[in-house]
Parts: structure tokens; sequence; C-alpha cells
């Protein structure tokens, strides 16, 4: 869905706007105060087809929060496009919202500034307790060993998407569990100007996701232990190559795909152009683009064992939307009152099942709004098989220079130049240059 295209442009520049933020962006002490106790600015990220989408899932809620405690929240919906640069000029001005949303891979970047409020022991006790909150959820919240920056607030997981018409008219009975029965299904569906599996290739972010996943099953990771960057392992290597490979050597991507980064694909699997998607929570876009929801199937992404788990099973990253206050808040009790309304068990139901995202708190996710058999794939797979991208204050810096790289080998290869294996290392290596030193 939309929610996917973080805001990769200006992600670059973290590194040095962390420092300004540091100083900027929170308060003196670990709080703020309480001199404006009757209104909250909320800065929201655009989960819906659209802002308007937004607003009409969103206000409703608000409007009962201001009639259950006095507070009044003035809300705003950012584009995905703009809400990361929004983010760091807030946190380097110190002229932010009070609460806001963020991209849950972002979550130890602005951790490193300074500028978000530390959810320690006592601040989630005053939404209810960190044990209300999956603990694969709760692992995108920030770096090790520090309070969690953020709490989680909408959950999501990749699956593999496919059409059912499309696999009945080529006679496919099922959709493939491991990456050589994808290539074989997709080969069998492109065909006659159709295709078996749609992209991204401009969209920096899902690229990092895709070669993420398939680097956990390479055994590999784009991070040492100790947070130094590695791009150029052999296994890293290896999962680039076999994703962008889909396109250049297996021919089962499009390769106008290569230029694709505003939901194009989805678009494309809604037409009957593609066959299948890898993606995140994409039910509620194919029913804004007029598909019923018995056109398509959902399974798990495919794994080299075509039995996802963790490890080498890995099958997505922890996908998700966590809610962040900044520490210079002028209503820093009414800021812990919201959060502990939207991370309620009623508005985590009503939230989720709204967006076709899953609860991160505990009790909503057993709501049987969620045991659909779409969205209990998504469930299962944040339980079982999706893994936290690297908590690192570098992560923002990885999603662009890696993110570029795999779609600067997306380029050569809906250009018909060769994408070798010395070819990507390459591009990884130049990646690697561009990252700040440790």
């Amino acid at each position: 869905m939309r929610r996917i295209r973080a805001a990769a442009v200006g992600a670059v520049t973290l590194s040095f706007a962390l420092t300004a933020a540091a100083c900027g962006g929170g308060s003196s002490g670990t709080e703020g105060s309480n001199e404006q106790p009757k209104t909250l600015t909320y800065w929201a990220s655009n989960q819906g087809a659209n802002l308007e989408v937004d607003k009409e899932v969103l206000q409703p809620e608000l409007d009962k929060f201001e009639k259950e405690t006095g507070i009044e929240v003035k809300l705003e919906v950012v584009p995905w496009s703009d809400l990361l640069n929004r983010i760091l000029t807030a946190t380097t001005s110190g002229q932010g919202p009070d609460v806001l949303n963020i991209g849950n891979t972002w979550s130890a970047s602005l951790q490193a500034s300074g500028a978000l409020l530390p959810w320690d022991a006592e601040n989630f006790e005053a939404i209810g307790g960190k044990d209300r909150f999956v603990e694969s959820a709760l692992g995108s919240t920030g770096a090790q060993g520090q309070d969690p920056a953020a709490v989680p607030l909408y959950s999501m997981a990749y699956a593999l998407y496919y059409n059912k018409k499309m696999f009945a008219d080529a006679g496919i009975e099922k959709p493939p569990a491991t990456w050589d029965e994808l290539v074989e299904t997709g080969k069998k569906l492109s065909k006659d100007g159709k295709w078996g599996l749609g992209a991204e290739g401009s969209n920096l972010s899902n690229n990092i996701h895709q070669v993420f996943v398939l680097a956990k099953q390479h055994g590999a990771d784009f991070f040492t232990a100790d947070g130094k960057a590695d791009f150029t392992s052999d296994g890293a290597v290896a999962a680039v190559k076999q994703y962008v490979d889909l396109m250049a050597e297996d021919k089962i991507i499009a390769p106008g795909n290569a230029e694709y980064a505003q939901n194009q694909s989805l678009s494309d699997f809604a037409k009957d152009k593609t066959a299948m998607v890898l993606w995140q929570t994409a039910s509620a876009t194919f029913k804004s683009q007029g598909m019923n929801e018995d056109e398509w199937g959902v399974a798990p992404a495919p794994v080299q064992s075509g039995e996802p788990g963790p490890g080498k099973a890995t099958n997505s990253m922890v996908a998700g939307i966590n809610m962040a206050v900044f520490k210079n808040t002028k209503n820093i009790d009414g800021a812990k009152k919201f959060v502990k309304f939207m991370t309620s068990d009623e508005e985590q139901v009503i939230l989720n099942k709204a967006y076709g995202s899953i609860p991160p708190v505990k009790a909503a996710q057993q709501d049987p709004a969620f045991d659909t058999p779409a969205l209990a794939v998504l469930r299962d797979t944040l339980a079982g098989s999706a893994t936290a991208l690297p908590q690192v204050p570098e992560e923002s810096q990885f999603e662009t220079v890696v993110g570029t790289a795999v779609k600067e080998l997306f380029a050569d290869a809906a250009a018909g130049r060769a994408v070798t294996t010395e070819s990507v290392r390459a591009k990884l290596e130049e990646a690697q240059q561009q990252m700040p030193a440790k």
C-alpha cells in the first residue's frame, strides 16, 4: 500500500541532521510540559488510498477522544513523500507536532536525534503496560538496550498476492512456496503482454525490504553485530542479484517496472496485467481499485525451503507504523493519554480493520476481524517468520544508498545490460562508501 513509500528523499542527510536534532528537537528534560493542556497536534501518516480516506477514518476517533478527555486533536495527514523530511525539519527546529506517526524502520534513526520521548517503564505503564504489545512489533521501536522511541500502532507484513483468474487460465493450481517455484510459475504467466510478477524498481524502501529478506535467506545481513555497514558480503550480493534477476535473467518482471515507484504494480495487478505481487497488507488498495476479495488470493512470501520460519526461513521484514511523542510537547500528559487511546484494544480493532493491517496489541489481534484468510497469513508471518530491519541510527541512509543501488541495477536490467555478480558487488561497494564512518 501507499504506506511503504517511506520518504527516502533526504534520508541520506539524516546523519547530519541528528547532531543538530539532539540539541534542538527535545526539551532540556526528559519530558515536555503541560502549558497547553487542551490541544494536541497530530501528524498521521497516509495509510489509506488517499489523504481524504485517512481523514474519514481518523476524525471520528479524534472526536471521540475529545469527548472523553476535553482535548482537541488537530489532525494533519502527511504524505509519505514528505513525512521524513518534515520530521527531520521538526527535530532540528523544535517546531513539530505533539504526536506523530513514523515508519517503524526509522525508529532507531530518529531515536538517535534525542527529539522523541523515550518510552521507559513508567511511560509504558501510563498506556497500559509494555506487555500488551506483540514482541515482533516492539522489535522495531528503537535500538536494543535503549528505551523505545515509539509505540507500535499498525503492524504489517509482506505476503504473496496472486490473481486467481490468471492462475486458473494458466492451469496453475496453487501459489508458489519456494523461489524456484515462483520463477517457474512466473514464466508460465509471462506471455501475451502479461507478466508473472510485479515490482517497484524505483521504490527505494520496497527494494530494501525485498533484498533484506533475501539476505536473511542467504544467511547474511547488511550490518555487522556492532552496527557497521556490511553491504558486500557474499550473501548480501547474492540477495540483490537474485531479486534483480527476476527481471534480468528470469524475465518474469516487465522491464517497465524498473521505473515504478508509485504503486503502479498494484494497479497492474488489479487490471489483470500482472499475476503476482509481493506486498504488505494490499487488500484495501485492491478494493479501492475495484477488485473483489474473491478475485485474489494470498500466501506466505516464498523462502528457499518452502517453509517460513526464523533465520534463513525469514520471509518478511517487520513492517508497520509507530506512534511517537516529541519531547518538547506542551501537553505531555495529553500526549500520553492520546497514545493510550490510539493503542487501546477498542481503537486498535477499529483502526487496523479500516486499514487492513494487523493490531500490534495482543488482545485486539484476537478479534474475529483479523481471522480472515488474508489477514491470518500476515498475522502468522509477523508471529513466526518476520524479522525487524536493523535497528541502527544509519538505517535511513541504508535505505537510501542500497535502495538506490538496486534501483540502478533494475535500470540496467530494463535496458538489457548484463547484471553480474561483479556489477552487483561494485554497486554495493559504492553504496557502502556513502555510509558514515563508524
